[in-house]
């Protein structure tokens, strides 16, 4: 496979973030990014269509922290309301019907709508992706097979979609509970190394799946094409603070992954179950860390210890730890005020800028 590993610097980060587009004054789900992103100042780049016509991707440069690739997206943001459009950073619209949903007309989304069928057709989600350049094809194997290890970590302190088709869902992630219907979704293998990985996409061909390395869509994976290891499966975050803070989390785990390699990897099954609470309970779960089952926000607080210093954007962690994350946070408004008070609370707070 031809890939772009080491053809640039190593370790920096670029940030895709996905956003819905809602109406201005009703705050339900707008389908216009056909008509949005022709008025949007930013080049194909930085701005594009994802599958939903009520959805946005933003992207950043890549750069050397997650501060600086932060503040494209709040560039982005920013650009999305000059052109008239209402963002809403949330990985599933709390209220929005079931079936409220409309494809961007594209090959790729054909072809991904021939194969989801009605998987792709239940609700618009939202995901924020880090990316972090990698020196080498093992050495990106290596960072994700650590980012493999901190998964139901990463998933429990980015959780934020507590609410679904206007009711709540029990979990902290119901965007994760959508996703995992589709196929190949979840923890990657354990992998050795590069051979390995081609290997393993051998046996993803092999069974009937997709010969587009792109289409595999594990919660982590490579990207050769960009010479990246992407964590792909989390929550957007709706404050640009709380989106940095993970951001910088998921580039300190890469790169100490490359430095560090994992000597043992867990079980798949054991990562499977863990990976499960921490969508379901977010940061109050029990869940596998370094080899046994722990409380989210100790392991939480551990990890953020050992990294001080490291990144000044991860008191964006600091702050979800603190005030305990945005599943709470949604609950508790929605409890206040009901449904239009949290629906304008998240429109809001993604239009404040870092």
């Amino acid at each position: 496979m031809n890939h772009s590993f080491g053809n640039g610097d190593p370790f920096t980060i670029g940030i895709e973030e996905e956003l819905l587009l809602v109406d201005s004054q009703t705050l339900q789900l707008d389908h216009a990014a056909d008509r949005l992103l022709a008025g949007v100042h930013l080049s194909a780049e930085r701005a594009g269509h994802e599958a939903f016509l009520a959805e946005i991707e933003l992207r950043s440069e890549p750069r050397r922290s997650a501060g600086d690739a932060m503040a494209d997206i709040a560039e982005g943001r920013a650009a999305v309301r000059a052109a008239g459009g209402t963002p809403m950073a949330v990985g599933l619209h709390p209220d929005a019907a079931f079936g409220d949903v409309r494809l961007v007309d594209s090959d790729r989304y054909r072809r991904v709508e021939g194969e989801m069928r009605g998987l792709i057709k239940r609700t618009p989600e939202c995901a924020l992706h880090v990316h972090v350049a990698m020196p080498s094809p093992d050495a990106a194997v290596d960072a994700l097979m650590g980012l493999r290890e901190a998964l139901p970590l990463i998933g429990a302190l980015g959780a934020a979609s507590p609410l679904w088709f206007g009711m709540d869902s029990g979990l902290a992630s119901a965007r994760s509970a959508v996703i995992r219907a589709y196929p190949g979704r979840g923890v990657p293998p354990p992998l050795r190394d590069w051979e390995d990985y081609l290997e393993t996409l051998d046996g993803i061909r092999v069974g009937g799946g997709p010969e587009d390395h792109t289409m595999v869509w594990w919660d982590a994976r490579l990207q050769p094409r960009l010479g990246t290891v992407e964590l792909r499966e989390l929550d957007v975050q709706t404050g640009l603070d709380d989106a940095a803070g993970m951001a910088a989390l998921v580039h300190a785990l890469a790169r100490r992954a490359v430095e560090q390699p994992v000597s043992e990897r867990s079980p798949a099954q054991a990562l499977h179950w863990s990976s499960f609470r921490a969508v379901r309970d977010g940061l109050d779960a029990e869940l596998l860390f370094r080899g046994r089952l722990r409380p989210a926000r100790e392991a939480g607080r551990e990890l953020l210890d050992e990294l001080s210093g490291e990144d000044d954007a991860l008191v964006g962690v600091e702050r979800i730890l603190r005030e305990g994350g945005a599943p709470a946070r949604q609950r508790a408004i929605n409890a206040e005020g009901g449904m239009p008070a949290l629906l304008r609370h998240l429109a809001d707070e993604t239009a404040r800028g870092l």
